[in-house]
């Protein structure tokens, strides 16, 4: 006799992370690799995969590809994959501060 659980007593997983209170808000998303962008949050699911609308990336500037710089491509409607973001933040009240790590030798 093979004991099986039921659905209904499965625990549904649940996302850890509360994007909900971000919906149709302009976030900053940082992934693997060091590409970053922004846009207006559509949709997510529990993997993390987003829907960003009006998409901007944010290009590392050439001489310094340690450093965002000014310069932007338009994405438009992207599908962010879940498993290469590593962080997803507001656009309002984020502000970039110097490294506290870095030599300041450099």
């Amino acid at each position: 006799m093979v004991n099986e659980k039921d659905d209904s007593q499965r625990k549904k997983k649940e996302s850890i992370v509360d994007l909900s209170k971000f919906l149709d808000k302009k976030v900053r998303v940082k992934f693997q690799g060091g590409r970053e962008a922004t846009g207006i949050l559509k949709g997510y699911d529990q993997l993390l995969n987003l829907v960003l609308d009006g998409a901007i990336e944010h290009l590392r500037d050439a001489e310094d590809p340690t450093v965002i710089g000014d310069e932007t491509r338009n994405l438009g409607l992207i599908v962010a994959r879940g498993t290469a973001i590593t962080v997803v933040a507001p656009s309002d009240g984020m502000e970039q501060i110097p490294n506290p790590f870095a030599n300041a030798d450099e």
